[in-house]
């Protein structure tokens, strides 16, 4: 802030004013982060198409699109994702970042859905002949793979996209697991999906604003 701005009475710059402003979280919600990828949240992905890289170096942050068939990122175990390099502008701010700094964040979307997955990690860069060979694309073959290694995920609730109504009414596909089933395997039971998915409606709108 420079001389000739004047200063924000109302500014939050401290974790106690933070708190000051805003209802501790639910138990439930601190309890559904999982520290690796369980059936449930692979499925998630598996019927992503888009998702977005966020990534951050020495010219700050970068939030990048990443898009393809659904499935495009993969799972390769409970811990690990590969994401294929498809073909872009060339700037590469996001694998220039990863070099520079390999903390990783990662927002995965389906058409229909209004829960997204959110995973946080690690990532490293990869050019193996191989692993690039499996993710080949109308015959093109990706010029690197990014490996993400999974520190948490977790589900965000719907009501960003419902508020934004980003889906219009496009229908939820019936192979992606529901909010009460993706929070019931990350917290070991402690909700009853059908129960969960059923005041989720009401609830949602309850707390929309």
């Amino acid at each position: 802030m420079d001389a000739l701005t004047p200063a924000d009475p109302f500014a939050v710059a401290t974790l106690e004013q933070l708190a000051t402003l805003y209802d501790p979280p639910r138990e439930l919600v601190l309890k559904k982060v999982i520290p690796r990828l369980e059936p449930k949240a692979m499925a998630f992905i598996a019927a992503s198409p888009f998702a977005i890289l966020a990534t951050v170096g020495p010219d700050g942050v970068h939030a990048s699109p990443r898009g393809d068939d659904p499935g495009f990122i993969v799972p390769l175990d409970d811990r690990t994702l590969a994401l294929p390099d498809r073909r872009g502008n060339n700037r590469l701010d996001a694998l220039r970042d990863i070099i520079a700094n390999p903390a990783v964040a990662l927002l995965f979307l389906v058409p229909g859905v209004g829960e997204a997955l959110r995973v946080n990690g690690t990532a490293r860069i990869t050019a193996d002949p191989s692993l690039r060979e499996r993710f080949t694309a109308q015959g093109k073959v990706p010029t690197t793979v990014v490996l993400v290694t999974v520190r948490e995920a977790y589900m965000q609730c719907a009501k960003s996209v419902m508020r934004s109504k980003l889906w219009g009414e496009r229908a939820r596909p019936r192979a992606v697991p529901s909010m009460g089933e993706l929070i019931a395997a990350h917290t070991g039971g402690a909700v009853d999906p059908a129960s969960y998915d059923a005041e989720a409606p009401q609830r949602l709108r309850d707390i929309m604003y």
